[in-house]
């Protein structure tokens, strides 16, 4: 008879919501401390397993909302044994607003967030004043905020939220595949929307 595959144990790759009040520790999450950098909306974890393979000596935590994805990812991880990447199912914005030390993120990338693209859901987006006041209090001098987007109207209010800030500098635009290392295919929604031929917008800055 075939033997059975092993189970894949995947509690190492996974990180608890933090408790109300509680400020994280983000070094705790590894088995040794490194530059910290944080994806938010990971999805399929396919940048997430990209970059940290890619570069080991980073450590990385992906967020991701929706339950099917994240147990994907985080199931991903485990079988490529992906020890520098860690994985949480929470609400990014009170996560990032509330529960993070200062000066604490080498990197943040946010790739194709949620656009809301009804005018009155536009409240909804992630990328608002309030939330670049609390990612700029997180970012090390010099650490990097790479975006990216297909949604022309986000990205003009991407522009608009964070262009105007005195604590930030942008830089020289970098897409996904600039970023994740030579194995990078891409997303699902990335081949897609270039198939169509559709316009892929990129931001990065540089915290000063």
């Amino acid at each position: 008879m075939p033997h059975e595959p092993k189970p894949v144990i995947t509690k190492e790759y996974e990180v608890e919501q933090p408790e109300e009040g509680a400020i994280s520790n983000p070094m705790d999450w590894y088995d040794s401390p490194g530059p910290w950098e944080l994806e938010i909306g990971c999805g399929k974890g396919s940048f997430l397993l990209s970059r940290a393979k890619n570069n080991p000596h980073i450590r990385m935590l992906g967020i991701e909302w929706a339950n099917k994805y994240y147990r994907f990812t985080v199931d991903r991880m485990a079988r490529w044994q992906q020890t520098n990447v860690r994985v949480m199912r929470t609400d990014a914005k009170i996560f990032v607003m509330r529960h993070l030390p200062p000066q604490c993120l080498d990197a943040l990338h946010i790739y194709h967030p949620d656009p809301w693209p009804k005018k009155r859901h536009h409240k909804r987006r992630l990328i608002q004043k309030d939330f670049a006041d609390a990612v700029s209090k997180l970012l090390k001098p010099g650490a990097a905020w790479l975006l990216q987007t297909d949604h022309r109207e986000y990205a003009d209010q991407m522009q608009e939220v964070l262009c105007q800030r005195d604590d930030l500098e942008q830089q020289p635009a970098q897409s996904i595949a600039d970023v994740a290392g030579p194995d990078w295919e891409g997303t699902n929604f990335q081949i897609k929307y270039e198939v169509e031929g559709r316009p892929i917008y990129h931001f990065a800055f540089k915290r000063k």
